[in-house]
């Protein structure tokens, strides 16, 4: 695939769709096309996540310790808080057939974030909305189980 098409891919990712297309340039350059087969592990519960992976072709099962299974498909933005703080993954990621990602390690993402300040701050206020929308949907569930 074209260096284009793989910015037009990271463009479909609502999450990088915020950085513009710059920014979405510096990201596709600098990632790593890894392919998996069947059943071959992306990564496992536990593992220091250093990087976020967006699914290219295929699709992938993501169980975490949980139990609770999701399915991501193609333009899938997987380990999304890993591109921001060092963390364990909280599940484990299995192709479900002959699939590909595009890697971004975190120290790639942070780069990008210092030379676009503007898409920091925008990708700044998104994480600050969807946090908040998820506060107050605790808040509201907690006070419907008292």
């Amino acid at each position: 695939m074209a260096i284009e098409d793989d910015i037009a891919l990271f463009a479909r990712v609502p999450t990088l769709s915020l950085l513009g297309t710059a920014a979405l340039q510096v990201l596709a350059i600098g990632s790593e096309q890894i392919d998996y087969e069947f059943g071959e592990k992306l990564f496992h519960v536990g593992d220091k996540g250093d990087s976020g992976f967006i699914v290219k072709m295929g699709s992938f099962r993501i169980l975490d310790e949980s139990g609770v299974e999701t399915v991501a498909g193609p333009s899938a933005l997987i380990g999304e808080l890993a591109l921001i703080v060092a963390m364990p993954r909280p599940a484990t990621a299995t192709a479900l057939e002959r699939s590909s990602v595009l890697r971004v390690s975190r120290s790639l993402f942070q780069r990008v974030l210092e030379s676009h300040p503007d898409a920091a701050r925008r990708l700044r206020d998104d994480l600050a909305s969807r946090t908040t929308a998820v506060t107050g949907a605790i808040s509201r569930l907690t006070a419907r189980l008292k």
